[in-house]
């Protein structure tokens, strides 16, 4: 099998596993404790309101027809409405609504993620056993450790007495720029708005992106270690190949391999697991909307978002088959891909 029908066979997998998640999601919805009609008329409704409500909404029809409804709508881009949050409003529009501000912030969390965790873990494998190696290490075990809503408690805390401690109101120059996130990607193209809309979203980042940072620090110097001692690197070195040549072609290449699958989860963790950050910080995402869309009982927002959310593992997952394929040759050969 070629790395390429590798890669396509995994391709047609993911329909199914879309499709199974999707029904998952639907019995989930159906069959849990969640009561939209009761959330709807609230404690004082009275019961022929409460059956009134239901007959709406279309509760009473039998399973398999609310099943078919709910899978045809999702598939064919028809999301439904809120019902509870915001009654009538479609949940496309909504979604749209608080996406930017999720994506942003996670978009900026892999960033700081990648471009700080995955470094440090190349240069403390190659520096193995040397000072600069165990204070990367007990860094990335630091940042890998603590726990996201303690690190975002006192960040929140130090930011705010920012005028006593750092000598500079970083609450006030949010509040008096009046940007939080981007609402349009129109508005990032002046630098101003660029720029407080990153300061903004920093601290937020720092805080989303910093476990995955230690972990990809860990995994990285571990790869590069076992990269530097196999033996086709040693032969590589017998043969005079140079030292940068070496390392660029080599060893970082082949220690890429085993991050794919940790780089492409991490990304979804951080963005689906926004729901704490986000909250803390103030910035209401799609992490914000998913909390306040189940405990009000909106079904249909609570079930574009868990299929918006499948749809996002699904497309990771491509996107690791898609670098495996690209990084490592060897993948789709001798049943590997199997």
């Amino acid at each position: 099998m070629t790395r390429w029908r590798y890669f396509g066979r995994r391709l047609v997998l993911s329909i199914p596993i879309l499709i199974f998640g999707t029904t998952a999601t639907f019995w989930i919805l159906r069959m849990g404790p969640i009561d939209p009609a009761a959330a709807i008329i609230g404690p004082d409704g009275d019961q022929q309101a409460y059956q009134r409500i239901r007959d709406q909404l279309g509760l009473d029809e039998p399973l398999w027809q609310q099943y078919i409804d709910f899978m045809t709508g999702l598939f064919t881009g028809n999301l439904g409405q809120s019902w509870v949050l915001n009654p009538g409003t479609d949940a496309g529009v909504m979604i749209a609504q608080y996406a930017p501000r999720t994506i942003w912030l996670g978009f900026w969390s892999v960033l700081i993620a990648l471009f700080i965790g995955i470094p440090l873990g190349f240069y403390a494998g190659l520096n193995s056993n040397s000072w600069s190696d165990y204070v990367a290490s007990f860094g990335g075990i630091v940042w890998r450790a603590m726990p996201n809503f303690w690190l975002a408690v006192i960040l929140v805390s130090l930011l705010s007495q920012s005028q006593q401690l750092f000598g500079f109101n970083w609450q006030g120059w949010l509040v008096q720029t009046d940007i939080v996130t981007p609402p349009s990607l129109s508005n990032l193209q002046n630098p101003t708005n660029l720029l407080a809309a990153i300061k903004a979203t920093l601290p937020a980042a720092v805080v989303l992106g910093s476990s995955s940072m230690g972990n990809e620090m860990r995994i990285g110097r571990t790869a590069v270690l076992e990269t530097i001692n196999s033996n086709y690197v040693e032969a590589a070195k017998a043969k005079g190949v140079p030292g940068r040549t070496l390392v660029w072609k080599h060893v970082f290449r082949n220690a890429l391999v085993p991050l794919v699958p940790i780089i492409t989860g991490e990304a979804f963790l951080l963005i689906g697991g926004s729901v704490l950050v986000e909250t803390v910080f103030a910035i209401n995402g799609l992490g914000y909307l998913f909390f306040q869309a189940t405990i009000n009982g909106d079904l249909p927002l609570v079930g574009s978002l868990m299929f918006i959310f499948i749809l996002l593992v699904v497309g990771l997952n491509i996107v690791q088959d898609l670098l495996y394929t690209l990084i490592d040759p060897r993948v789709g050969y001798e049943g590997g891909g199997a």
